[in-house]
């Protein structure tokens, strides 16, 4: 029985290569670029191209009927880094690298807006906060104490020089418990990535940039003609190939060094008289909870069990959900009744240093991947820093 289905997949794929149009042939089955990927990273790519160069025939495939990482699957926050997040980023990449990793994300940031326009991504300045439970008096004195140091070091980026500050007063005003401590960046904020994405397509095919979804890239081969990619629908043809598939980049690229880490998310009915209001991180950044339509979204856990969440699979666990029931009831939503409405998982990249990966890895054949759970931030920047890099060898 599998035998023949397997043949009838066979013939079905050979049947839709065969049953094109000559003008379905000629118009959506070659391009000058072939962008593999329509999250943040490739939409971006696809859009400063096209803006540098109007006549490149640039082509975007996706694989999933919406894009199948986390670009439309995030929380959706505008930000650059809890005080935690840097002191544990700063060990692996030192100040320099630190301050020249949140420049890419503010700027990245700014391009974004620049891009589309705040109204059109519902982008929202309510400030980020950092939360510290009261069993955590050491992390939260250690990130208390280094405030001066990094509103010194990131200053010349952002043009602000006291971004983080102690806001112990608000934690009353958000209503949480068994919380000592908050931390705000004034300069965090939150948006809807469903919005982007939409507002990302829209410009990248009022530039002429086709989109095509559901077309799965299953093989890339370079050939004397070009780049060949090898999809459920078909062959496609291109000069120059980009990737950004993030996390699912290892299908076609297994030898870069790039891990999967899947983020659940849920989100609350309607709440009355909700009082949170803003971005909020809790335990280095690995939960992360917001407001949106009078509701809380919160996310993370992958690091109870990280190997179980180092997967491109989607779907949810026990121990994760169980432990983000918990942080509500007990620290965000104390005495307040609430039901869940919705649970979806997103996959992210991640990998042991924090630059994303932007190169040439085969003979016209590039990609820009990893972004290390900060795509907002750093998307629109590492889209055009790989479009560059591939107009450069046009």
């Amino acid at each position: 029985y599998t035998l023949v289905k397997d043949k009838i997949k066979i013939l079905q794929y050979f049947y839709l290569m065969e049953n094109f149009s000559y003008w379905e042939k000629k118009n959506f089955f070659s391009a000058d670029v072939i962008v593999v990927g329509n999250g943040i990273v490739g939409l971006n790519a696809a859009i400063f191209m096209k803006n540098e160069r109007p006549k490149l025939n640039v082509i975007v495939l996706e694989r999933g009927f919406l894009p199948s990482g986390a670009s439309t699957k995030n929380a959706g926050f505008a930000c650059f880094g809890s005080i935690s997040e840097l002191i544990a980023q700063e060990e692996l990449s030192g100040a320099v690298g630190l301050k020249n990793l949140i420049a890419k994300r503010w700027h990245g940031l700014l391009m974004l807006r620049k891009l589309l326009g705040d109204g059109n991504i519902a982008y929202q300045s309510y400030g980020g906060f950092e939360l510290f439970k009261d069993s955590e008096q050491t992390l939260a004195e250690e990130c208390l104490n280094k405030i001066p140091y990094y509103n010194g070091l990131i200053s010349e980026v952002v043009g602000h020089k006291s971004t983080y500050l102690e806001t112990k007063n608000e934690i009353n005003t958000f209503g949480f418990s068994n919380t000592s401590f908050l931390i705000k960046n004034q300069l965090e904020a939150q948006i809807d990535p469903g919005l982007m994405i939409k507002k990302l397509i829209a410009k990248a095919v009022s530039l002429g940039v086709v989109v095509l979804n559901n077309c799965e890239v299953k093989e890339i081969r370079q050939e004397s003609n070009g780049v060949i990619l090898e999809t459920i629908h078909g062959l496609f043809n291109a000069e120059k190939v980009l990737l950004s598939t993030n996390a699912f980049i290892k299908k076609l690229a297994p030898e870069l060094q790039l891990t999967p880490g899947r983020g659940q998310v849920i989100v609350t009915k309607p709440i009355k008289n909700l009082k949170v209001k803003g971005t909020f991180h809790y335990d280095k950044g690995y939960y992360y909870f917001r407001n949106i339509d009078d509701r809380i979204l919160l996310g993370g856990g992958r690091n109870l069990n990280f190997e179980a969440e180092e997967t491109t699979e989607f779907g949810e666990t026990n121990l994760v959900q169980d432990a983000l029931q918990k942080l509500l009831n007990e620290v965000i939503l104390p005495n307040i009744p609430f039901e869940i409405e919705h649970k979806w998982s997103g996959i992210m990249g991640f990998g042991p240093q924090l630059e994303p990966i932007i190169e040439q890895i085969r003979p016209g054949v590039f990609c820009a991947v990893r972004c290390n759970g900060m795509g907002i931030a750093i998307g629109s920047q590492t889209g055009k820093e790989a479009a560059e890099a591939i107009l450069n060898t046009l």
